[in-house]
């Protein structure tokens, strides 16, 4: 779809509507957009949201979304404070006398991860105060290609025109249907539980499942990883996939591999949890983290016949346009890319194509992403399983194993690894993958470089930072293997 050779130009119709944008939804993607488009010329801009509360459902939210409030800033504070267990064993070789016992209270991390949250969502409605955007708490939906309806907490129903409309409503953690499913939480529940459990069975092997279960059993509590294939975390390069896997057990997590949930019951001793093997477990909690679904069932889409995919995804052109020419969506809601920072890209192209004059698409190459288990996995680019799939010939893998200097001192066995996958012949590098201490900060910069095309004669070229563990991937000189374009390793390197 062609973006309109008239778009850019805020003020054309400006009187025939209530608002130049309306967005539903202020999350990351919402807000960046509403904020830019009104720093673009939009001379009016409404953005609503449904009122604040740390677990989220279908009628409650808060302005900053998923990310900031039951999401990627609530749970790194707490990966932050589970990796303290690990640093306090290792501080013993250091010259560190730490008791024998440690106690730690859940409840002080709590209440600090419940403060810094109410502080965001604070500063993220004052970031569209200063903006000149009005913001409407209540649960926006669809009215018409050009008008949009607000419920408020009194049930009071307000309606109003756009000359654009926005939908930026994210995704919900998915409930898999499971005899006793209504013992278990999601990701929602995990990060404000009362108490600590002491026993944890996390269903999933994606990011939040391998996430909530290092934070878990970093904070002592007894954890089991139950997943269907062979390896956690599907879609990412399959050695790093191994890499996590043996460092999750290694610090003391139970996994169960091709292994499915068949029934929760509630006893005196806890929640009794089968498996599709008979296994039985026990637990105090029971976590889902088998995937989100995005927020599209209650926008009243089917109003203005917006298309949606098999998953209730909007779809969307290369610009974030619906097929409704007056309603756009960017974020989770789109099922592209479902990541904070490239929601926050979507928003911003979307301001400059519509208000800024600026046709511009966003860029889901070369996107970097962590996760944060303990220790974390950070990748940009393509996986070496993705790089063969491409099929443009040869590809050489580079991969340096190494116990971290920190490790040779506490003792600890955890190996740090790094791979590069490199196309044979323009010498382009294609991917970049680490799992180790530092890997997020690490792969940011190498994004930079993957995203200016750089070689990896440039990498070699590039003097390191001695002693670190990033200047590893400035001197990985040696090729590990050599893969044909059919995914077979080549012995003649």
């Amino acid at each position: 779809m062609l973006i309109d050779g008239e778009l850019g130009k805020p003020g054309e119709d400006e009187k025939d509507y209530d608002f130049d944008l309306f967005v539903i939804g202020a999350g990351s993607g919402g807000v960046r957009a509403s904020r830019f488009a009104a720093n673009y010329g939009a001379k009016k801009v409404g953005i609503c949201e449904l009122p604040y509360h740390p677990v989220s459902s279908e009628t409650i939210g808060g302005v900053g979304g998923t990310c900031v409030i039951r999401g990627c800033v609530p749970k790194k504070i707490l990966v932050y404070g589970a990796a303290f267990r690990g640093e306090l064993e290792d501080s013993r070789n250091y010259g560190w006398q730490v008791s024998e016992k440690v106690d730690f209270d859940w409840k002080t991390l709590l209440k600090k991860k419940t403060d810094e949250i109410n502080r965001l969502n604070g500063i993220y409605k004052r970031l569209l105060s200063n903006a000149g955007v009005k913001l409407f708490e209540g649960e926006g939906k669809i009215v018409g290609p050009n008008e949009v309806s607000v419920t408020q907490l009194d049930g009071t129903k307000l309606s109003y025109t756009a000359k654009h409309i926005l939908i930026a409503t994210g995704s919900r953690a998915v409930r898999p249907n499971i005899p006793g499913k209504e013992l278990a939480i999601t990701s929602d529940e995990a990060l404000s539980l009362e108490e600590l459990p002491r026993r944890v069975v996390v269903l999933g092997g994606g990011y939040i499942a391998v996430e909530f279960a290092s934070i878990w059993r970093g904070m002592g509590s007894e954890v089991h990883l139950v997943f269907r294939k062979e390896l956690p975390l599907r879609g990412f390069d399959d050695e790093m996939r191994a890499v996590v896997a043996r460092n999750l057990e290694g610090r003391g997590i139970n996994l169960h591999p091709q292994t499915n949930l068949t029934e929760f019951t509630k006893t005196d001793n806890g929640i009794k949890v089968m498996t599709d093997h008979g296994e039985e477990l026990v637990a105090d909690v029971v976590l889902f983290a088998t995937g989100r679904a995005p927020n599209t069932k209650r926008l009243n889409l089917e109003a203005v016949g917006v298309e949606l995919d098999k998953s209730g995804a909007i779809k969307v052109d290369e610009y974030s346009r619906t097929n409704i020419p007056s309603i756009w969506a960017v974020g989770d809601v789109t099922n592209r890319m479902n990541l904070t920072p490239v929601a926050l890209m979507e928003g911003t192209c979307f301001a400059k194509t519509v208000f800024g004059g600026q046709p511009s698409k966003p860029d889901h190459s070369n996107v970097p992403c962590a996760v944060f288990c303990i220790p974390p996995l950070s990748v940009v680019g393509l996986s070496e399983e993705q790089a063969i799939e491409r099929g443009n010939g040869d590809i050489l893998v580079f991969t340096s194993t190494f116990n971290p200097m920190k490790n040779t001192i506490s003792g600890r066995q955890e190996k740090t690894v790094m791979k590069l996958v490199v196309d044979a012949e323009t010498d382009k590098v294609l991917g970049a993958s680490m799992c180790g201490p530092d890997a997020p900060e690490i792969m940011q910069g190498l994004a930079v470089a993957l995203k200016c095309g750089a070689t990896k004669a440039q990498f070699d070229s590039t003097v390191g930072i001695h002693p670190s563990a990033a200047e590893e991937f400035v001197t990985m000189r040696s090729v590990t293997r050599r893969v044909t374009a059919s995914g077979k390793p080549k012995t003649n390197l």
